[in-house]
């Protein structure tokens, strides 16, 4: 199936939303942001262009344990960070060892081409509220 790459103007308003963003939005932050430049946008329309940008390598799209999903930037490599009490998603530096690819790569049938790690732990607030309770 061919990935439409024909222009669309809401489809480069939802892309500069994610990009414009720190904070890992939800498609509905998303929808809720883009519908004020274009107020008959449907919830719908922003998933199936958040899909395809996912698709071309333009966002990231990441799972949280509460089912949904976040989107995120690709401009640079990190990893990221689940707090396990709040559910705050952050993002950590990561910079990836080529030579690991490379090794796992010889001993894989297939082609690895990226490797996504996320972390979980407490996050500095919850940290600090559990040190305060105890």
């Amino acid at each position: 199936m061919a990935v439409p790459t024909k222009k669309s103007r809401q489809r480069e308003a939802i892309l500069q939303c994610v990009l414009s963003h720190h904070d890992h939005p939800t498609a509905d932050d998303i929808y809720m942001e883009v519908r004020e430049s274009f107020p008959n946008i449907s919830l719908g329309t922003v998933y199936r262009n958040l899909s395809l940008l996912t698709k071309l390598g333009k966002i990231q799209k990441i799972a949280s344990d509460d089912r949904t999903d976040h989107f995120d930037r690709v401009d640079m490599p990190h990893s990221h960070f689940i707090c396990d009490a709040c559910g705050c998603l952050l993002d950590i530096p990561y910079y990836p060892d080529s030579d690991y690819f490379e090794e796992r790569n010889e001993s894989f049938d297939g082609e690895i081409r990226e490797c996504d790690i996320v972390f979980r732990g407490l996050c500095k607030d919850c940290l600090h509220r559990q040190a305060v309770t105890h």
